[in-house]
């Protein structure tokens, strides 16, 4: 059964396709509304849907100018000077073996996991605990670094990280609903521009299948591909 709210929000939502600035617009007029808003300040998503072949993926991180409005709390496995490095960054928790077994106790709980190279062997055996969480680290996210602190500093100021799915679909978060029009559209093309570049050699025709933008209780709001150039 549709709620009150959701009724109102499908009558409100304008259904054209946009352009970037005017869908964040929109997204954010119904966020803000108190007839079809949430009561609670959303975070703004995208989704879209690339044209890949089958089997091949897009994955990576950016980090964009305005960050991402919320605080992050970072673990890094890592040793020695690295260990010292990365808790100077303020990571909130720094280990190797001790580490893990928290996390296999599921003691503790983050928004990034960041690990040294050396430290892969460790966290390689926390695969079924990391892995369903999205937080195990990764070289192509810049999560497996030997500068620690380099990545902690990163994911301190907030990164969009993303990939796609098994249908070629994208979703990410590119800030709180609450940041600027103009705020947010920076997040998007940098994060848009990032997946461009990594387009697969493989990928043929449009890239960009479809695109949408929405607060964590709103509509999509569609948006035209060309605008995020």
């Amino acid at each position: 059964m549709v709620s009150k709210r959701m009724q109102r929000v499908s009558e409100a939502v304008n259904k054209e396709r946009l352009s970037i600035g005017a869908a964040l617009e929109e997204s954010k007029r119904l966020s803000e509304d108190k007839e079809t808003g949430a009561k609670f300040t959303e975070s703004m998503d995208v989704v879209m849907r690339l044209g890949i072949p089958v089997g091949e993926s897009v994955r990576g991180s950016v980090c964009p100018e305005h960050g991402l409005g919320k605080d992050v709390k970072v673990a890094v496995f890592a040793k020695g000077e690295s260990a010292i490095a990365a808790e100077k960054a303020g990571a909130e928790f720094v280990g190797a073996e001790d580490l893990a077994e928290k996390f296999s106790k599921d003691e503790i709980s983050v928004d990034v996991v960041i690990a040294s190279p050396d430290m892969m062997s460790v966290v390689g055996k926390l695969g079924r605990v990391l892995g369903p969480k999205g937080l195990m680290p990764n070289p192509k996210v810049g999560t497996v670094s030997p500068d620690v602190a380099n990545a902690v500093n990163n994911a301190k100021k907030g990164q969009i990280f993303f990939r796609t799915d098994k249908t070629g679909a994208v979703y990410a978060r590119v800030g709180p609903a609450s940041f600027t029009v103009d705020q947010l559209t920076d997040n998007v093309k940098l994060m848009v521009a990032e997946i461009k570049r990594l387009k697969p050699a493989r990928a043929k025709g449009a890239y960009i299948r479809s695109f949408y933008v929405n607060t964590t209780m709103g509509p999509g709001v569609e948006v035209d591909p060309h605008s995020l150039d």
